[in-house]
Parts: C-alpha cells; structure tokens; sequence
C-alpha cells in the first residue's frame, strides 16, 4: 500500500528551510505563527508561556525539517510538535489530574452528552468574548481536554495518550468542562 502524499501549498518554502534559507523559514513563521500561537494559548492560557511553547516549537521545527516526509502538510506536522510542546509545559506545572475512577457516570451517558454543549444552539445571545473568558477560567485539566477535543479535533484516545490519562478520564474531564462551563455562562 503506497503512502498517500498530501498536497502542501509551502512545500517549496519547506525545501528552501532544509536548505538552511533564513527567509524561508521566516515566511513559513509568518504563515503558521498566529494559528499556532492560539493552540498554545488554549492549552496553556498564559501569554509568556505560551510565547514560549511557540518558541520552543517553532525552533524544534526547523531542527528536525529532515524528519518532515510530507506524508501530511506542514501544518499538520507543525501542529503536532505545538501541542505536544505546549502540554509538556503544562506538565512542567506540574498539573493535578483528577481520576475517575470514584465517577459514577456509565459511558454510555458521556457518549450520548458528548456531542451536546448544554447550550442551547439557536441561543445567539453568547457573544464570543463571553465564551472565551469562561473558557480561559476553566481549571487546567479541563481546559486542555476541552480544546484539544473540541478545537484541535483530538478524540478521547489521542488525548489520554499525549496527556498520559486513560480515555476515561479524558471523556470525564470534557464532559466536567462541559458541565462547569456551562455554569459559568448561566450565571
């Protein structure tokens, strides 16, 4: 079975920055800078940090462009090494995660909540701002899962294993952020 190779629009940029061309890298910054800023902003919800985390990345990047097969796009490739960056600084905050074991929910009733916000979706009402700040005030742990799945497009299995939680506790952390960020928008 052939490997299916993605079409990348910065490709030529790409091959340029293995060259070692400083220019190239610097447009391929200005291309993905931004984006990547804000993951490391929804996981981390600290500027300096998540300056740094961008940083860090950014530079881990362009060290390893060798490893880069184009089996998906830059982004992609690039997005991988943020988040797992940005969660290796959260890590270094040493955060708490709470295991469920002692959470009595079946499964069953996370899967049938999972796709649901407790909001009501025709409620135009919530201004963006007002859900972003009740989302940055979310504790750690639910925040991290709650953009990772609902943001970045993680499911329950990817999450557990770049947080090193069970899936379980992954479901039961979105599904508390969920809960508690619907508090915080009632009120």
């Amino acid at each position: 079975m052939k490997t299916q190779i993605y079409p990348d629009r910065h490709v030529e940029l790409v091959e340029r920055c293995k060259l070692g061309e400083r220019k190239a890298q610097y447009e391929l910054y200005k291309h993905y800078s931004k984006a990547m800023f804000n993951i490391c902003m929804r996981i981390l919800n600290h500027l300096g940090e998540a300056e740094d985390a961008l940083q860090e990345a950014f530079v881990d990047a362009f060290t390893n462009l060798h490893q880069f097969r184009q089996q998906s796009t830059f982004g992609a490739w690039l997005k991988q090494i943020v988040v797992n960056k940005a969660i290796n600084h959260m890590r270094s905050r040493k955060v708490k995660w709470v295991e469920m074991d002692e959470f009595h929910e079946t499964l069953e009733q996370s899967d049938r909540n999972e796709d649901s916000f407790g909001l009501d979706e025709s409620d135009t009402t919530l201004e963006i701002e007002r859900v972003r700040n009740a989302v940055q005030k979310l504790p750690d742990g639910y925040r991290v899962v709650l953009s990772l799945y609902l943001f970045e497009g993680y499911d329950h299995e990817e999450i557990g294993e770049v947080l090193g939680i069970s899936e379980t506790t992954s479901r039961t952390q979105y599904m508390r952020a969920k809960r508690k960020l619907t508090e915080m928008l009632v009120r």
